[in-house]
């Protein structure tokens, strides 16, 4: 089985995605480190050099190696991940995957984000709170309906790391 999770930049799904693969004892991948991995670049400098289009081509193709494989696996997306392409049709027509929405709120998210703005392309340009909750807030509309689509949504606001795990648990029973 492949634990999908997906949702927006800073909504935890590579922190949760490790915690949830200890308590089951499944492989943990981050596809935005394997990405780096694989291009010997992190995701800043193959947007820098390469740019979005080279970077989401990728990003699809290394999405395909990894949901190839036979092991048990929890996969974290890039928070654009099943935006781009054919990857939500990908991870919703494959019998193996159950997709999760990790749904963070705005404030929440930008309190998250603001902290480490520079370390993400998408937003570092941004240069105030009031810029990137508009900028979250806009891009959450765009992006909301892919991530609707997943199979199942957890809220995550104000809950402890071991709180969504438990709860994406009760969605695998």
């Amino acid at each position: 089985m492949v634990v999908v999770l997906m949702g927006y930049m800073g909504s935890g799904k590579s922190t949760i995605g490790k915690g949830l693969a200890t308590v089951l004892s499944y492989k943990s991948l981050d596809l935005d480190s394997y990405i780096s991995e694989k291009e010997l670049a992190s995701i800043p400098e193959i947007f820098k050099q390469k740019g979005e289009i080279y970077f989401r081509k990728k990003e699809t193709f290394y999405l395909n190696e990894i949901l190839s494989s036979e092991d048990n696996i929890i996969l974290s997306l890039g928070g654009g991940t099943p935006c781009y392409g054919k990857n939500l049709s990908v991870l919703l027509n494959n019998d193996k995957i159950k997709l999760f929405y990790l749904k963070l709120s705005i404030p929440l998210l930008t309190k998250r984000l603001f902290s480490e703005i520079e370390k993400r392309p998408v937003i570092s340009h941004l240069k105030t709170e009031d810029e990137l909750t508009e900028f979250i807030g806009k891009h959450l509309f765009e992006r909301t309906q892919y991530y609707n689509e997943a199979h199942y949504t957890i809220n995550t606001d104000h809950k402890m790391q071991q709180d969504v795990i438990e709860d994406i648990l009760m969605c695998l029973i």
